[in-house]
């Protein structure tokens, strides 16, 4: 059995999700990779500050940290996971219209989410869409430093406990503009912020813009604020 050691110390990130997802959602899937992968894409898309978004299923296939929990087939586990949540209605799946591969996309069932189906099918691409799409820690390595190795893979499952992923995708991008492209590096950025606080060399994110990220994205309406 695999244990859990405990949330890390320091800042996290925060979920946001309405209260149905554990009142009424949860309690009706019975499929163990079915409620993993429908979490999942609710994570996902609640970290998007676009008024409705989607993920990919492009995006999902390679999506290191999801992958890992489902199994020996994982493609296949996903693959089915993703038809019985849109059987359950607890996503909706279309096509991606503005791709030139075309390929399937999945909403959260909310109002936002209806709208944006039909217009879909109607063959319209709503402005207002954002996709919940970003790379993972293991793809900023490989783009940023080069080859992951074993080692480095473990390191970067440890950051991802530790530090916030936008923490972590700052760090690479300042590492990565000072042309300082190592790994070391970048952690010791994430541990000066950890114990100093950010500071405005970060970026100068405001605090307004992360609180409209809750208010305004695909779960705000049901958000109360």
């Amino acid at each position: 059995m695999r244990t859990f050691s405990g949330f890390p110390a320091g800042k996290v990130n925060e979920v946001h999700l309405p209260e149905p997802v554990f009142t009424e959602v949860v309690p009706i899937i019975d499929d163990l990779a079915e409620l993993k992968v429908t979490l999942h894409v609710y994570w996902q898309l609640s970290q998007r500050p676009g008024r409705v978004s989607f993920v990919r299923l492009a995006d999902l296939l390679n999506d290191r940290v999801l992958l890992a929990g489902l199994g020996p087939a994982p493609l296949e586990t996903l693959r089915g996971a993703l038809d019985r949540a849109v059987q359950r209605g607890t996503l909706l799946q279309s096509q991606d219209i503005g791709d030139a591969q075309g390929g399937p996309i999945y909403f959260a069932n909310t109002p936002k989410g209806r709208a944006a189906v039909e217009a879909l099918a109607a063959g319209r691409w709503p402005d207002e869409l954002t996709a919940a799409e970003r790379p993972n820690v293991y793809t900023l390595y490989e783009q940023n430093i080069g080859l992951l190795t074993p080692l480095i893979a473990d390191e970067l499952r440890e950051a991802e406990k530790a530090f916030p992923y936008e923490w972590i995708e700052e760090a690479f991008r300042i590492a990565a503009a000072r042309n300082k492209r190592n790994w070391r590096y970048i952690r010791a950025i994430l541990e000066r912020w950890n114990t100093e606080g950010k500071d405005d060399e970060t970026g100068r994110r405001s605090v307004e813009q992360d609180g409209r990220r809750y208010i305004e994205g695909e779960f705000g309406e049901f958000i109360k604020h």
